[in-house]
């Protein structure tokens, strides 16, 4: 069995290392986080950091990193206090990793890599059109990461667009359905395979499959 300790971690080339550690946390969300800035450029850039924070109040939150470069997202963020969350279906994956090009300030990369900017009232900064699921997030605070200096970013959510029929009746949402893809590292990409949900955990009995959210 391949064993790596810290040392070794630490004096691996920095791209190998950086594909490895991205890789060994698992499969992660994969979004397009939507901004627009305050002379009206939307922008359009992919995270697989984005999580769940709070249910009540609904809260999503997404790391950040440094800012020792531009970063348009979170300066978009601040001007106008408000963000979009799209997840990325299978038919969308090209389109939304060339989202991660460094395009210029002046350049919306919806333009630049063939996505659909879809304003829906009251929001005044876009969604995804292609994307199957849209979350509309109001900025609330973030957070100074002091062992990397990311930013853990905190929204609100105002707003959850969907398609009929793919909830349980409890509310659950069958992200299978609307083959929404997972990130693996830093540019990998899959549909998960839907096994099933399992009843809550109680010590004095074993958990079971759920059918329809029962």
């Amino acid at each position: 069995m391949p064993y790596f300790d810290k040392n070794k971690i630490e004096e691996l080339p920095s791209r190998y290392r950086a594909n490895f550690i991205n890789s060994i946390s698992g499969y992660k969300s994969c979004n397009l986080i939507g901004t627009r800035s305050s002379k009206g450029v939307a922008n359009l850039a992919i995270f697989n950091s984005v999580i769940h924070i709070g249910s009540s109040p609904a809260m999503l939150g997404f790391v950040l990193r440094p800012l020792t470069v531009r970063r348009d997202t979170f300066n978009n963020i601040r001007e106008m206090g408000k963000f979009t969350v799209n997840q990325v279906t299978s038919v969308m994956v090209e389109q939304s990793h060339q989202t991660s090009a460094k395009y210029g300030q002046e350049i919306s990369e919806f333009d630049a890599v063939g996505l659909t900017e879809e304003y829906i009232e009251p929001f005044e900064v876009p969604y995804v059109a292609e994307s199957a699921l849209k979350i509309g997030c109001s900025y609330k605070n973030h957070y100074h990461i002091e062992e990397n200096g990311c930013l853990l970013v905190i929204g609100s959510v105002e707003h959850i667009y969907l398609p009929e029929g793919v909830q349980d009746p409890d509310g659950f949402v069958h992200l299978e359905q609307l083959n929404t893809v997972a990130g693996m590292g830093i540019d990998g990409y899959a549909l998960p395979k839907y096994l099933g949900r399992l009843s809550y955990a109680r010590p004095e009995s074993n958990t079971g499959l759920l059918k329809h959210g029962s």
